[in-house]
């Protein structure tokens, strides 16, 4: 019997409400709205940090940011510790393509055979100062395009992520991520593959060919859509959205509703540029007469709040930040396709893949498989899931130099999404935060000091506690 391909694409910063399959029926996914009526859709899926180097970490890993020892973005993914690449058996062909932000971003690694760089902006990070001289493939691409770098960094003259996402459509990264991964997949033979794709957008700088795409005026909005946060959230969470509701961001003013919606707007228009990108490699894959052999996974390694609590970008416990699209197609599992209610965390991502690839499960990995949920055999309604935060990595709003959000960031904190709806914050240094999700979904209300919520609080705060022990979580 052959073994199964595998297809992993993710996103860079992606919400889940901005697919069709979570309720979004206006922004224009086509691609992955098909994807989805052929697959197992988690409503409720999260991340295992809501920044990208250690949630990649655990979304190619099977471990804990704090086990993977990728604590914050910019730390390379330690040689000793394997990727889903390195646990496949021998005969399998393994790609890359895309962003990488676990180290040396442009060079073949960690059990992944072909290399498709695209992002050149953390040369500072890579192994060996004697690298770089060298420049990615979509670098390559743009210069036989007749581009010239716009930004020297290190030495070697780049093209800035602001210059790239300015070009035109056929010269974007996810267009070319597209091309480089549909032709991987034409071009595969009769061995098993497994190809990661990894779009750096939506992440920012907020800008692309699409960025008219969208009437920002008819762009749906929920209620913490500018809403500042209450007196007795964090003071890292009212300082964040003090400045940002006080700001001009990407050429925009984000202290008025238009300059807000237009950034939104933008960033819809990022994800259709994917969906687009997507949908290549997808008829590329059906044409290729080998879709009912492959395992399809769609998710993103964090999302964004974008305005809602009146604050940009991730880092944060809300559920904008922490929860991200989860889209699984697994052809060999006998059960048609269907939302899967609970709360599913990426930590199960990877001994679900591995089993449904026929392989066993490594006992280092520390969730586990979710097959026998696609099977109907268990669900997800009794589970608890938890998200860390490990420390400060630069991701408080540029401005701040040593204030507050910057020092709050140094503190490490830790959430659980409790399985009955209950989700509690809890931070190494100041205000916590309680919500009920069950009837305030939009996380308006902070019960944290709440008259009669101590034993609530200090049952979850137990709850945290066993889970760090069961996970060697020291913080």
């Amino acid at each position: 019997m052959k073994s199964p391909n595998l297809l992993y694409i993710f996103t860079d910063q992606q919400r889940a409400d901005t697919l069709g399959c979570y309720g979004n029926h206006q922004i224009e996914t086509p691609a992955l709205n098909a994807l989805a009526s052929d697959s197992f859709v988690f409503e409720n899926a999260y991340v295992s940090q809501p920044v990208c180097s250690p949630a990649r970490a655990t979304m190619l890993t099977g471990l804990w940011p704090h086990t993977a020892g990728v604590p914050s973005c910019n730390v390379p993914l330690g040689a000793d510790i394997p990727t889903i690449a390195e646990m496949l058996p021998e005969g399998y062909d393994t790609a890359f393509m895309g962003k990488w932000h676990l180290g040396d971003e442009i060079f073949p690694q960690h059990g992944f055979e072909t290399w498709v760089g695209t992002e050149d902006q953390y040369r500072r990070h890579f192994s060996e100062a004697d690298r770089l001289s060298e420049v990615s493939d979509y670098h390559h691409f743009l210069e036989d395009k007749g581009y010239k770098p716009d930004f020297e960094l290190l030495g070697q003259k780049v093209f800035s992520r602001h210059y790239a996402a300015s070009l035109p459509e056929e010269c974007t990264k996810a267009w070319y991520l597209g091309e480089r991964a549909a032709d991987y997949i034409r071009e595969s033979g009769d061995d098993p593959f497994a190809l990661c794709v990894s779009y750096l957008e939506p992440h920012p700088p907020h800008t692309g060919p699409l960025n008219d795409y969208y009437d920002p005026d008819s762009l749906p909005t929920g209620p913490a859509f500018m809403r500042q946060p209450p007196d007795n959230a964090p003071l890292l969470v009212r300082l964040m959205a003090a400045y940002y509701m006080q700001s001009e961001n990407y050429g925009l003013d984000l202290r008025t509703d238009p300059g807000w919606r237009a950034l939104m707007a933008r960033y819809w228009g990022n994800i259709t540029l994917v969906d687009r990108s997507v949908g290549k490699i997808l008829k590329a894959l059906e044409e290729s007469g080998k879709a009912d052999d492959t395992i399809v996974v769609f998710t993103s390694d964090h999302g964004e709040l974008m305005g809602d609590h009146g604050i940009l970008g991730k880092t944060l416990m809300y559920e904008e930040s922490i929860k991200v699209p989860m889209v699984l197609r697994a052809p060999m599992v006998d059960q048609p396709p269907r939302n899967i209610g609970g709360r599913f965390s990426h930590i199960d991502l990877v001994p679900t893949l591995m089993e449904l690839l026929g392989l066993d499960r490594p006992n280092r990995l520390q969730g586990r498989s979710r097959v026998p949920v696609l099977q109907g055999h268990e669900n997800l309604d009794g589970d608890d899931v938890f998200v860390e935060w490990s420390g400060a990595d630069g991701h408080a709003p540029a401005g701040f130099g040593e204030a507050e959000p910057n020092q709050s960031m140094v503190h490490q904190y830790r959430t659980v999404v409790a399985a009955d709806g209950w989700k509690l914050n809890l931070y190494g240094k100041g205000q916590g935060e309680l919500y009920d999700l069950n009837n305030d979904p939009h996380e308006l209300e902070n019960l944290y000091h709440r008259s009669g919520q101590a034993g609530r609080i200090a049952n979850l705060s137990e709850r945290i506690r066993a889970w760090q022990e069961e996970t060697g979580d020291k913080a």
